[in-house]
């Protein structure tokens, strides 16, 4: 090991150890005094809840821990998106779990409250997996309402994706264990089966004060709307439990006899562990992000047996294309190569950076494994598209568009890890967010924008000063450098994938270490949505 190396390690760890520790931050919601105040009520908190619906010796996966990040401070912010997201296994069966946190806001909904919904209800659609929803939510934030009510991608959606998973035969389960009110009482009625905990769960249109108000009529909550009202007069709850554990359990036995559904057929053997050190990472991926490096040993580090089969090894270098297994699946990976490359004409190609021959590579290979029906991996750690007369003359534009042509309109399950930096259009074609990734996750070093920090920031200052200018002001030297300085720090700041996890564009942001499970729980729930397209890139330039 050398110095670098170590230097590298040292850095990544405490990235990682960073990690861990906001995650612990997160997971106490409205904090201890809240989680205090729920317990008392007799209830779990959301987290309890999931753990212990879930099998617990399987793995699992959290989905978008970070949603809402450092957002909404006038309000006291609200930790996670006042609601818990998580793939897991109830009774060996692969399931999306949705808990409200009662203890942010009484689980009230904001904008990104929302946006995380829709995010779980997309994966239960995406992957035919069922969705179980706990219920605790005091309904829309109003302060808020105009930004979650009426939109297309608001709170209303919720519902219509409630009725398109029932028509497409997705289960659905919603147990109330807590409030559930206005709108949101749509939601665990339109679900299959809906679950009441009898004196913690409640749920109606209109509360006893809006119901005093509108009609005079007065009522306490739970003769409204509570679980004996529901259960035995009007009907619309179809289990009455006693507590939490009692309704955790039935749940557990409504998911076991739910029956199996036809598979996609994506190839698995016996799983193997790589025969390089995964902890290796670490100390390979430069903390430095303009550094080069061997993507080739990150790849070793991740899959079965440390075995890639390159495709097009001699040609196009700046993207590495290749067959192996991750936990025993077949999985096809496209990962941008750090390093720099000389190719037979002499030329040096720099890492990071897509070039043509790069581009027409990875579409060939991303077609074939359409159609071997294989899984595609996309590693990111891209600058962007080559630049200049000569990447122009040559057709980059064409071999670039073809790339993201063939990735678009892939009709195998695609999964995105962003390594290192991800910018402008080499984040499209290395399949963003908005080129539908089954699941999409980032390392602690990662740092995702339209271009580098440095060069945004020189770009940002120029349109700074010349706007100036052109008001009759100058800036002194000490000025600018200020400037840039204050610009700089905002910029670096929506690099981070904190920044992006709190945006929901990615997942989640993992330790690498994780990966090699993120993947394996991605294809495991994939595979229980055969494929139904055909794979056609409709007009593609050759």
């Amino acid at each position: 090991m050398d110095i670098e190396f170590n230097k590298n390690e040292d850095s990544f760890k405490s990235l990682c150890f960073q990690l861990k520790e906001r995650l612990k931050q997160v997971a106490l919601g409205g904090g201890e005094k809240k989680i205090q105040s729920e317990h008392e009520k007799g209830k779990l908190t959301a987290r309890e809840r999931i753990n212990l619906l879930l099998d617990a010796d399987a793995e699992r996966q959290e989905i978008a821990a970070f949603a809402a990040d450092n957002m909404y401070k006038e309000y006291g912010g609200c930790p996670s998106a006042g609601v818990v997201v998580v793939i897991g296994n109830i009774e060996k069966k692969k399931c999306i779990v949705v808990a409200n946190d009662a203890t942010v806001k009484a689980g009230a909904w904001f904008p990104m409250t929302a946006k995380k919904n829709l995010r779980a209800q997309e994966i239960a659609m995406e992957n035919n997996i069922p969705i179980i929803y706990l219920v605790d939510s005091a309904g829309v934030f109003l302060p808020l309402q105009n930004e979650v009510f009426p939109d297309k991608e608001h709170f209303g959606r919720i519902f219509r994706n409630n009725a398109k998973m029932s028509a497409a035969g997705i289960p659905q389960i919603a147990a109330i264990m807590g409030s559930c009110v206005a709108g949101g009482a749509y939601l665990p009625i339109m679900s299959d089966d809906a679950l009441i905990v009898d004196k913690t769960g409640s749920i109606f249109l209109a509360g006893s004060y809006l119901v005093k108000a509108a009609i005079g009529e007065d009522i306490d909550n739970e003769s409204l709307g509570g679980a004996t009202t529901h259960s035995e007069i009007s009907g619309v709850t179809d289990y009455k439990c006693a507590n939490d554990q009692e309704c955790i359990s039935q749940i557990r036995k409504l998911v076991a006899k739910i029956g199996d559904s036809p598979k996609a057929g994506y190839n698995r053997v016996i799983a193997a562990q790589p025969t390089q050190n995964p902890q290796d990472i670490y100390g390979i991926l430069p903390i430095d992000r303009t550094k080069p490096y061997d993507m080739l040993e990150i790849i070793r580090r991740l899959v079965d047996h440390s075995e890639f089969e390159q495709y097009k090894e001699l040609y196009g270098q700046s993207i590495l294309c290749g067959y192996a297994r991750i936990d025993g699946w077949a999985v096809g990976i496209v990962a941008n190569q750090r390093k720099m490359v000389k190719t037979k004409k002499n030329e040096v190609q720099m890492g990071g950076v897509i070039y043509s021959d790069s581009a027409d590579k990875a579409a060939r290979f991303i077609m074939n494994c359409n159609q071997k029906k294989i899984p595609l991996v996309f590693l990111q750690d891209v600058t962007g598209f080559m630049v200049g007369s000569r990447s122009e003359q040559g057709g980059i534009i064409k071999d670039g568009a073809k790339m993201v042509n063939a990735m678009a309109n892939s009709v195998v399950p695609k999964f995105t890890i962003l390594i290192g930096n991800s910018f402008g259009a080499g984040n499209y074609a290395m399949c963003g967010k908005a080129f539908d990734p089954r699941l999409i996750v980032s390392w602690p070093t990662a740092q995702m924008a339209v271009m580098s920090g440095a060069s945004a920031s020189k770009t940002l200052l120029q349109i700074k000063v010349a706007s100036l200018k052109s008001a009759g002001k100058t800036l002194s030297p000490e000025d600018e450098k200020n400037l840039l300085a204050e610009i700089q720090t905002k910029y670096d700041q929506e690099l981070s994938p904190y920044y992006s996890a709190s945006q929901l564009w990615i997942d989640a942001i993992i330790d690498p270490l994780e990966t090699r499970k993120l993947i394996s729980i991605g294809i495991e729930i994939a595979n229980n949505k055969p494929i139904e397209e055909r794979f056609n890139v409709g007009v593609i330039q050759t």
